[in-house]
């Protein structure tokens, strides 16, 4: 029988989604005042993988990433996608509607092994947390770099995301060495 242990602490990144650099920028701010100071971010990416969130976001979107010094516990997830999807809704109803959807969030967290995303839709590869909230395993760490699963998001798959990834995981890897 196996031993039953607390898990390792977790890195807490947030995908941002929006159709303007500007409205990236203030959901980083507000990100920043709840989670803490941000260490590792991407570049500001096109977004060209799905026409999925163009009637509700617009056309041109932007995508960014987004990792807090501050470690996480994984279930803390639970609690962070709710957040978001609470921020996202004070910028819908800040924009009037115009657009629907002005920004998305995509909390998830990296450990030394993987990339899951939270998610409020279940399917097939989604385990349930609680509170409506459900894990996906997005990216598995293995020869040095992060690999998609079949069903992996096209936008996951580029060397792009796949190096911001890698460079979190050294921050991770740093930070539970220092523990």
């Amino acid at each position: 029988m196996g031993a039953i242990e607390e898990p390792k602490p977790v890195k807490l990144f947030v995908g941002m989604l929006a159709s303007t650099p500007e409205r990236l920028e203030e959901a980083e701010g507000i990100l920043v005042n709840r989670y803490g100071p941000v260490d590792v971010s991407s570049e500001v990416l096109p977004f060209e993988y799905t026409d999925y969130y163009r009637e509700e976001m617009g056309a041109n979107l932007k995508r960014k990433f987004v990792s807090f010094e501050r470690l996480i516990r994984p279930d803390d997830i639970i609690d962070i996608k709710h957040a978001t999807n609470a921020i996202e809704a004070d910028f819908a109803h800040a924009a009037a509607g115009e657009p629907r959807r002005p920004v998305n969030l995509d909390p998830g967290y990296l450990t030394l092994s993987k990339v899951v995303l939270a998610t409020t839709k279940e399917y097939a590869h989604r385990v349930y947390l609680g509170r409506g909230i459900y894990a996906e395993v997005t990216l598995r760490f293995r020869h040095g770099r992060y690999e998609p699963w079949e069903w992996t998001y096209p936008d996951y798959r580029t060397p792009e995301y796949g190096e911001f990834f890698v460079e979190l995981r050294e921050r991770l890897r740093e930070h539970l060495r220092s523990a």
